[in-house]
């Protein structure tokens, strides 16, 4: 049944998924629908669709870094609702007040900050943006680069750590390769910093272009900004040096986040009372609720995707292609932007990063660096229409027709390309602060086809532990990140053989044949850096 009507079948279920979106339907609906339609149609039936999900929510349940999602959500409501945003820019006003454009960089600056807390694009909108757009326009800056600056800078939320894009895309991606939440918040801060960096540097040409004054900088003006906004500004470095230093994991640092939200707000600064508390869980219950939802629902259809071995499939394709790893990123870069103007964040994250993570792992692109190219693209996709998240927030905030807020972001759109070009050809923006205070340089095996393994060695890499490797489980790609459990696994079977194969030796995708004593060594030597890691999420691989 599902063989004889497939290509029927799939163009109805892309005109009905049209028709769904032009009514506005409900995210969970869209992707629940394409998921079940693509059991009856395509699998098993209805009997696999209700063996799959429940089965998905049960693997969902053991990822443990799911559980930082709800906690970030709910500190970052905490301080939307509280007075931390405002402390934060009067802050940063005082530090680069005698800049070209102060009040421009003084926006980008509270956005990064307080992205850095909330973890949330629309959130850092809200906060930031209904407080900073008013100044702006007060100020003598036109009302389009108000508009746009507050709008785009209000994006760098989903790349400055704690992101919650990253932890669903940690989670999407782990069936290629286990990532670690940790290294994917550290590898976005630079890029973070860089695309902040430029926005600021278009606003103080912007402002000097327009013959806007620069205000005097005052000493203890300065320090009084600090002092009032110190509790704030210390929230990052309690999250990000916890994680980073050992103290507590990502997941330890979200239910941190919130404590301390809470402690700030009602005890310091005393902007809630414990009253306001029920309605702000109530909110972020309502949010977490249907993010839950929409994730089942697309590691199911990851779950079908995988069972029909799409992903050995597109990487097959890929490989035909003969595209080197510059090639790709290009071809990735355009695909991801044109999907990021037709799907939200969440939606794409879930469906795409199991999909593209093992082809950049087979062309020996660092998953790490793959994600922070992925959720850059993403970023630009919230001020995309006719999808952007950002430009519905911004137009609902500020009042504003569609059409002028997309206007608005168009130069803004431009600078973050460049932002984005960087990131991608420049890997050590992304990986540089990783390696240097999480690992040394990655080191890639990429697995010789199974044609020129014995089977019994091929077969080694498919035994995946599904409880190790997250929800989204499945045998390792051709050309796949090889752990050290598996590159143990296949030395000794090659050790046992003496590792005869039929005719010479062939060489590896990457061009390098390894001997058994190489493979042992390089296991050997990675065991060793392992070592010593315990705990619920599986040891980073090399």
């Amino acid at each position: 049944m599902a063989a004889d009507g497939g290509g029927g079948g799939g163009v109805w279920i892309a005109l009905l998924l049209v028709a769904l979106v032009i009514l506005g339907a409900p995210l969970f609906l869209l992707i629940g629908l394409l998921a079940t339609a693509a059991f009856v149609l395509f699998g098993e039936g209805l009997d696999q669709a209700m063996d799959v999900f429940p089965s998905v929510i049960a693997n969902l349940t053991k990822a443990n870094v799911l559980l930082a999602i709800p906690f970030f959500v709910v500190s970052g409501a905490i301080m939307s609702a509280g007075d931390i945003a405002n402390r934060l820019i009067a802050f940063t006003r005082a530090v680069v007040a005698p800049i070209p454009g102060g009040l421009a960089v003084a926006t980008v600056g509270a956005c990064v900050f307080f992205a850095a807390i909330s973890g949330s694009s629309p959130v850092t909108v809200i906060a930031i943006g209904s407080i900073m757009y008013p100044a702006l326009c007060s100020e003598r800056y036109r009302e389009p680069f108000a508009l746009g600056l507050v709008t785009t800078a209000g994006s760098l939320g989903i790349l400055i750590p704690p992101s919650i894009p990253m932890i669903l895309y940690a989670l999407a991606a782990s069936g290629a390769r286990p990532l670690d939440v940790g290294e994917l918040f550290l590898a976005g801060v630079l890029p973070g910093l860089l695309i902040g960096g430029l926005l600021a540097a278009y606003g103080a040409f912007v402002a000097m272009r327009q013959g806007l004054g620069r205000e005097r900088f005052d000493v203890r003006l300065v320090l009084a900004r600090l002092r009032d906004g110190f509790w704030a500004l210390m929230l990052p470095v309690v999250i990000l040096g916890g994680i980073y230093s050992g103290l507590f994991t990502p997941t330890e640092a979200a239910a941190v986040s919130v404590a301390y939200a809470v402690f700030v707000e009602l005890f310091i600064h005393r902007e809630l009372t414990v009253g306001d508390l029920p309605r702000i869980l109530a909110d972020s219950a309502v949010m977490m609720g249907t993010l839950l939802v929409i994730m089942a629902l697309a590691f199911a259809l990851n779950h079908f995707l995988v069972d029909e071995q799409v992903p050995d499939r597109a990487v097959a394709w890929i490989r035909s292609m003969d595209l080197s790893a510059v090639g790709f990123l290009l071809v990735v870069n355009v695909f991801l932007l044109f999907v990021g103007a037709l799907m939200d964040s969440v939606s794409a994250i879930l469906i795409l990063a199991p999909l593209l993570t093992p082809i950049a792992a087979g062309l020996g692109i660092d998953p790490v660096h793959m994600g922070v190219v992925f959720i850059v693209n993403l970023e630009i996709g919230y001020l995309t229409p006719p999808i952007g998240l950002n430009l519905f927030v911004a137009s609902a905030v500020f009042e504003k027709k569609m059409g002028e807020v997309i206007r608005s972001v168009v130069p803004f759109i431009g600078i973050m390309l460049v932002g984005l070009l960087a990131v991608t050809y420049v890997p050590s923006i992304a990986l540089g602060p990783v390696r240097v205070l999480l690992r040394d340089e990655p080191f890639y095996v990429d697995l010789p086809s199974a044609d020129d393994l014995p089977a019994e060695v091929a077969k080694a890499g498919e035994d995946c532990d599904e409880d190790e490797m997250g929800p989204l489980a499945a045998p390792k790609p051709e050309g796949g990140v090889l752990s050290v459990e598996e590159m143990m696994e296949i030395a000794e079977d090659l050790e046992e053989t003496g590792g005869d194969t039929d005719g010479p030796a062939k060489p590896f995708a990457g061009g390098k044949v390894l001997s058994v004593e190489e493979m042992m060594q390089v296991a050997e030597a990675l065991e060793d850096t392992d070592s010593g890691d315990e705990g619920d999420e599986p040891a980073d691989e090399p």
